[in-house]
């Protein structure tokens, strides 16, 4: 098991994984010391600052489409994201070599015809329900609560639901959700509040 599975899939409790954006390396010391249990940031982030900043597992997400530099060195997973490579004839090359190199490998999935053709292709271990596309209509847990009864026992499974509220954290950890993939905020007192509010830190 990958350091970044081990890290939403063991404690108690579904895992909060703040999306730093900012002073990265100052938030990812936040976010630790604020009861995350791993932390996200964009491919054009500084990764080696966050990592220098916790010993918490590092999610890249949104990486380009670029296979050499598809997972930087500091990272402990990178997010694919299967909508972008479905049409490349490389993409179960691509996703078998992003595990060669032990880096766990995160295919993003926003719907159920996704998710079904990502099973097929690749029977990833971790997934992310996306929030892309939302439709104005759609309530904040719905996507991800409609897609998770065709997600495989034994996968782990990561939230991009618009989650503010412990309540909500509540919600998909009962439905089986392992982790949520948090927007915090820039600031630093704001970002640590949220955390810990849906983490239930405080």
């Amino acid at each position: 098991m990958s350091r970044f599975s081990q890290a939403i899939s063991e404690g108690d409790g579904i895992s909060i994984v703040p999306l730093l954006d900012g002073d990265v390396g100052e938030l990812a010391a936040l976010a630790e010391r604020s009861g995350a249990e791993a932390v996200a940031v964009s491919r054009d982030a500084d990764v080696a600052a966050v990592r220098a900043r916790t010993s918490l597992a590092v999610l890249v997400t949104r990486p380009e489409l670029d296979a050499e530099r598809f997972a930087p060195p500091e990272a402990d997973a990178c997010v694919l994201v299967f909508e972008h490579w479905a049409g490349y004839e490389e993409l179960e090359s691509l996703y078998g070599l992003i595990l060669e190199s032990g880096v766990a490998c995160v295919v993003d999935v926003r719907d159920d015809e996704e998710l079904e053709q990502a099973l097929e292709l690749l029977d990833p271990e971790i997934f992310l329900l996306s929030e892309r596309d939302r439709d104005r209509d759609e309530d904040d847990l719905e996507r991800t609560l409609d897609l998770l009864p065709d997600v495989p026992a034994g996968k782990l499974v990561i939230s991009e639901a618009p989650v503010v509220a412990r309540e909500q954290a509540v919600a998909l950890e009962r439905a089986g959700v392992d982790a949520i993939l948090v927007r915090a905020g820039e600031s630093g007192d704001a970002f640590a509040g949220a955390v810990r509010a849906i983490a239930g830190e405080g």
